[in-house]
């Protein structure tokens, strides 16, 4: 069954839940609103969606310095109560934020934070690439929107896969958090410190690093 454009937009604003996971609850439910609803709401989605208006004024700042002293990382996550700021879990998840961004080097924290222009400069860049190699120029569009799509999984914290569990993006763990604590939470700002960053130097695998650490 193909499910349109305007019927994923209408469970987006019934819900508050991505595209993606409005898309594939219409899958799941043959197109059906009311089931697919159901479906986000037993799934969580829609309740955590829901929280993402709420205001996150606690939180707390982590830093993870990466073996050796190499990288250096301070994140900021807010929550909503200090009660859940205060709890090891927590603290364990924003550390394994902060183990995040020292492995897999984001720019940014999702995809509005991009510069515009600079989203333009990509695409300019991948479309001369797609023409480059023979693509017909009525596909090359597509092809654009997809290499795009690569392109913030990389320079975007929440849209990188995480290294602790590749089968799920970042913002797919905070999700899970917020469905635990019951609180809205979100990522405010992070700082990366690579030592001798800029020079010239031998590159180690830091994410095949991270996971040694992590026993995964």
């Amino acid at each position: 069954m193909e499910i349109t454009a305007s019927a994923v937009k209408e469970l987006r604003e019934l819900t508050g839940c991505g595209m993606m996971d409005c898309k594939k609850a219409l899958m799941e439910n043959k197109g059906d609103v009311d089931k697919s609803i159901a479906y986000l709401r037993e799934k969580g989605l829609a309740a955590a969606a829901k929280k993402a208006d709420r205001i996150a004024a606690e939180g707390i700042v982590e830093s993870y310095i990466h073996m050796g002293g190499k990288i250096g990382v301070l994140i900021e996550v807010n929550c909503e109560t200090d009660f859940v700021a205060k709890t090891p879990e927590f603290k364990q998840f924003v550390r394994d934020l902060a183990m995040q961004v020292a492995a897999s080097k984001p720019l940014y924290i999702s995809k509005e934070d991009v510069p515009q222009n600079e989203i333009e400069d990509e695409k300019a860049i991948l479309r001369a690439q797609a023409l480059n190699e023979g693509k017909p120029e009525k596909i090359v569009d597509k092809m654009v929107e997809g290499r795009i799509q690569k392109h913030y999984a990389t320079v975007c914290l929440l849209e990188q896969e995480f290294v602790k569990d590749t089968d799920k993006k970042v913002k797919d763990i905070i999700t899970e958090r917020i469905q635990v604590t019951g609180e809205n939470i979100s990522v405010r700002r992070f700082a990366r410190y690579e030592m001798g960053e800029g020079l010239q130097k031998r590159e180690d695998d830091f994410v095949s690093e991270v996971m040694k650490q992590t026993g995964k």
